[in-house]
């Protein structure tokens, strides 16, 4: 592949290589509205550099637990559509970082509680008998009730 210019567009396949991202995923953020493309008289998309900071963004997100719903949002929130530049990702990051403490305080109790009872009513351990003596976790709904955050009884 030959060096781009700034001005130059670039193929999926260029940008899935600069990116690390597939095409598939590629062409899936452009039917989001996430990223843009134009169209050679071929057909073929064409992106412009920008995009593969915009797709950065959208796996940094995405691996701090973002929906692509969440995403779409925030790039929609930055004036006329522009790339996140460092001061708005750092925003971004700081609105997003509550949500982020919260699921790794749930992970840290998931991974103090993995070896006992979640709650879920199975009655299929020896241990539940000691856990959730006759299914007691069920009065508190259905699903591993311990682990989303009930307390035995």
């Amino acid at each position: 592949m030959s060096e781009l210019r700034g001005d130059e567009l670039m193929s999926i396949g260029e940008v899935a290589e600069r990116s690390g991202v597939a095409t598939s995923a590629i062409r899936y953020y452009e039917e989001r509205g996430l990223i843009h493309s134009t169209r050679t008289t071929g057909n073929q998309r064409r992106f412009a550099r920008e995009s593969i900071r915009r797709i950065a963004f959208i796996t940094a997100a995405q691996a701090v637990g973002r929906s692509l719903d969440e995403i779409a949002e925030s790039l929609a929130s930055l004036p006329e559509g522009r790339t996140p530049t460092t001061a708005d990702w750092s925003e971004l990051a700081t609105s997003w970082r509550p949500r982020l403490d919260e699921h790794i305080a749930r992970l840290v109790d998931l991974r103090e509680k993995l070896d006992a009872c979640i709650g879920c009513g199975c009655l299929s351990i020896e241990r539940c008998a000691i856990y959730n003596a006759d299914d007691g976790a069920a009065v508190q709904g259905p699903g591993p009730r311990y682990l989303m955050g009930d307390e035995p009884a």
